[in-house]
């Protein structure tokens, strides 16, 4: 199950990060417990960015809603997913196009080789192309009138360290392939330019409940894929 990354979720979120073989595979300079909650709320109000907080499948989807600090209590969660949006600086055409960027991280290892990533990526992605429109055009208004209409997403990338074969196994089984070579950073970078294959890949059981926050709702993307 995936909720949007909220205020309640930081205190469980900084504990993962404070572990170096967490902040190295992620890239991530050690933060404060002060800068983690300013960070989410920056990440919150950001247009260009989506962040979702992974949490155990839920008993029973039939209710219709998910209840906040329930569902996604400390103990069930599980790690989490981002899709950035930036422009395409190889684009070479007349209209607008931007590049998604898609970075998950599953925080415990007891979690990890089960098969959740490949869950979670592919309701993600199916959550993303669903409302794809909306997501651009959120991004295209907070680009303070330097872009016309709402751009084409041109492709998907995936930043991964090279000795994460398990990781880069998940993207190219979804049909990702690697571009280039290794980078200074020690990673590689997978792209997938013709998206009717994750379209068509609805993950069993996917479903976008009430996200019950007590004073407004948001949207929850629910799996029962492993």
């Amino acid at each position: 199950m995936l909720v949007p990354y909220e205020h309640r979720h930081v205190l469980k979120y900084h504990t993962w990060m404070e572990d170096p073989a967490i902040q190295q595979a992620t890239a991530s300079d050690r933060l404060t417990l002060e800068e983690e909650y300013e960070n989410q709320e920056s990440w919150r109000a950001s247009h260009d960015k989506l962040t979702f907080i992974i949490c155990q499948p839920l008993a029973d989807p039939g209710t219709g809603h998910v209840k906040a600090g329930d569902a996604d209590a400390d103990g069930k969660m599980v790690g989490d997913v981002n899709f950035f949006v930036y422009p395409d600086d190889d684009d070479d055409d007349s209209e607008d196009g931007c590049v998604g960027e898609v970075d998950i991280m599953i925080a415990d290892v007891k979690d990890r080789g089960k098969g959740i990533g490949k869950g979670v990526v592919m309701a993600f992605l199916q959550y993303i192309f669903r409302n794809l429109e909306s997501v651009l055009d959120e991004y295209a208004r907070a680009q303070d009138g330097e872009r016309k209409g709402v751009p084409k997403l041109k492709m998907l990338m995936v930043k991964i360290k090279a000795e994460n074969m398990g990781s880069i196994k998940l993207f190219q089984g979804l049909g990702f392939s690697q571009e280039g070579d290794v980078n200074y950073f020690g990673e590689v970078k997978l792209v997938l330019r013709e998206f009717g294959r994750v379209i068509e890949a609805i993950p069993e059981g996917y479903l976008e409940l009430q996200y019950a926050r007590g004073g407004d709702d948001a949207v929850a993307r629910e799996t029962n894929d492993r």
